[in-house]
């Protein structure tokens, strides 16, 4: 069975927004001084923030945002920054374009898609496609729960991270450990916001101590997402390499599977209602 944990986290998901973007969220909470009765309806267990996280993304049936991904290599002090847009939509469809940054006109350079059964990784820049057949591998929760399946508790052992590294004083930290130990995967941060428990920051640690971070921001819940944006057609690529991971090559065994986007999209909450 592929590695999707490993697979999935070698693309480094960026933290920060482009300039300008206006970033989206439900509005904070305010937070009660320390000691107060209230502390407790705004700091729950860490158990407890889990199981809300997971109830708030039950919740979702589809987004489009705009994102920014970005790569800080431990050993070599290095960050690298990409920026896109990803829709989603249960269940298990996904679509993430990124663009060139080197071409004034926004034009998509790489592309994953998936209409919950098979995913395609479009690279235009090499004009190869490497197609995966899902079905024949179980996702990790880490990615399953977006879309209301699985069980983070089952996976990750939770606790509240107290140290302020990561989030503001109005957020809750939710540090996540594998209960079963991987050499791509060392911790996950949440950052929460305590209104709804939606995910505003994900962080990710892996076996070398380079951290990976992403945020979504201009989210919209409304707009309409077609169902043939999950779909790829072969034949609109005539001139492309197509590569079936599911093929052994000979000498050389499988296919390399294609990296993916991080597994915890950081989709932010829809605007509150009045």
């Amino acid at each position: 069975m592929i590695d999707f944990i490993g697979i999935l986290t070698r693309t480094w998901i960026g933290l920060h927004a482009p300039a300008g973007a206006q970033i989206q969220s439900a509005p904070l909470v305010a937070t009660p001084a320390a000691g107060s009765a209230a502390t407790a309806a705004v700091a729950p267990s860490a158990g407890a923030a889990v199981d809300n996280v997971q109830k708030f993304y039950a919740g979702i049936k589809q987004v489009t945002a705009k994102f920014r991904q970005s790569v800080t290599n431990k050993t070599f002090g290095t960050t690298k920054d990409s920026d896109g847009k990803v829709w989603l939509a249960k269940p298990g469809k996904m679509r993430w374009d990124y663009y060139d940054a080197k071409k004034k006109d926004v034009t998509v350079n790489k592309s994953f898609i998936s209409n919950g059964t098979t995913l395609y990784v479009v690279e235009h820049g090499n004009k190869q496609v490497v197609k995966k057949n899902l079905s024949q591998d179980l996702m990790p929760v880490a990615v399953t729960f977006l879309y209301g399946k699985g069980d983070l508790k089952t996976a990750f052992n939770s606790e509240i991270d107290a140290s302020s590294k990561y989030g503001s004083k109005d957020d809750l930290v939710l540090k996540l450990t594998p209960k079963q130990p991987s050499a791509q995967y060392k911790n996950l941060y949440l950052v929460v916001n305590k209104s709804d428990f939606h995910v505003s920051q994900s962080i990710i640690i892996d076996s070398s101590d380079n951290v990976n971070q992403f945020r979504f921001y201009e989210p919209d819940f409304e707009k309409e997402v077609k169902p043939e944006w999950f779909e790829f057609n072969e034949a609109s690529v005539k001139n492309y390499r197509i590569i079936d991971a599911d093929q052994p090559r000979p000498g050389a065994g499988s296919a390399a599977a294609p990296s993916m986007p991080a597994p915890m999209p950081a989709v932010p909450a829809p605007p509150a209602t009045k």
